[in-house]
């Protein structure tokens, strides 16, 4: 059985009750993905809806990983929750910035940065005014 070339390692630890710190290590790519998003499943079916993306051990992510970041973005808001990303590798941030998801998904350098955007959030779902 083949080794696989770019081994994913996610290590969960909880920061809050309902906020996840994940640590990737590891190419976020199309062979990694999958496993990626089932972490993130675990915590939304564990009760987190605020999730701490450190990306800071990541050199390299595709499309792949950008979707599951979204997709999760966006479970997580309907929760409402939310998702940060911090300490992206300057590879990662390029790709980050060049599709637009920074804008999206907020990119904080600390998780202490993460943890003050989080309990800067407002609660309750996110209605448009009319």
């Amino acid at each position: 059985m083949p080794i696989a070339q770019n081994p994913l390692s996610v290590e969960v630890t909880l920061e809050r009750e309902e906020v996840a710190l994940l640590k990737v290590e590891g190419y976020l790519d199309v062979d990694t993905a999958t496993e990626f998003q089932h972490h993130l499943a675990n915590q939304l079916h564990h009760g987190r809806w605020h999730f701490l993306l450190d990306l800071s051990q990541v050199p390299f992510m595709d499309s792949s990983g950008m979707n599951i970041i979204l997709r999760v973005y966006q479970e997580a808001r309907k929760l409402p929750g939310s998702v940060h990303i911090i300490s992206p590798t300057p590879a990662v941030r390029r790709v980050l910035d060049l599709t637009g998801v920074s804008i999206t998904v907020p990119v904080s350098e600390s998780v202490e940065e993460a943890l003050a955007r989080v309990d800067a959030e407002p609660e309750g779902p996110q209605v448009p005014e009319i």
